[in-house]
């Protein structure tokens, strides 16, 4: 269970440890979740693992391109186990959980947004931002019920812009009506009601 922003930046270095000396080459990670909230400093939680929503890859001009993150590459699975060795951590505590959502599209302009960090020489982690994770929550929030996704929610003070446009975004990757149902019903208990009225 990683406390702060700074006990899982600790942890990411330590992979990047891993990874230089086993001269690695490995794709750069697109990550999400708990984990990103804490190291940008937009909400301070226990979490359990770093939630890797995407790898990127570049094109010949260089422009970037998202991509599921499974199954990882043999040396990323290596130097993760080695680290949940070494700190006594879950073997999935680095783990393509929601990367399902590339499938259905991620919001428009997210690699525009994100937060960059380096650790070592080969690990290139993106941390999505607070816009996009707002997109995220509210999905989650609205999958899986209230709990910590909608804690979150709530801890980002989100606008009531921004909600609608998560709200849009989040009902491409479900288009039944009662999908579209609850994501009104929340955001009413919310108190966005003229959000749920453009819905």
């Amino acid at each position: 269970m990683f406390q702060d922003g700074k006990e899982i930046e600790k942890i990411l270095s330590a992979l990047g440890e891993h990874l230089d000396e086993m001269n690695a080459a490995i794709p750069e990670l697109v990550v999400c979740g708990g984990s990103a909230l804490n190291v940008l400093g937009l909400v301070r939680r226990a979490t359990k693992d770093v939630d890797v929503v995407a790898f990127t890859e570049r094109n010949s001009t260089g422009k970037i391109h998202l991509k599921k993150a499974e199954p990882f590459p043999p040396e990323l699975s290596n130097a993760s186990q080695k680290v949940a060795r070494d700190f006594d951590l879950p073997e999935k505590w680095l783990n393509p959980g929601p990367t399902s959502a590339v499938d259905f599209g991620l919001p428009e302009g997210l690699m525009e947004r994100v937060e960059t960090k380096r650790f070592g020489k080969r690990l290139i982690v993106h941390f999505l931002s607070r816009y996009d994770q707002i997109c995220f929550k509210l999905y989650a929030a609205v999958d899986q019920g209230m709990g910590k996704h909608y804690s979150d929610l709530l801890a980002l003070e989100p606008v009531s812009e921004e909600l609608e446009k998560a709200a849009r975004w989040s009902m491409t990757h479900d288009v039944s009506e009662s999908f579209r149902q609850i994501i009104k019903d929340l955001l009413r208990h919310m108190g966005y009601e003229d959000v749920t009225e453009r819905l």
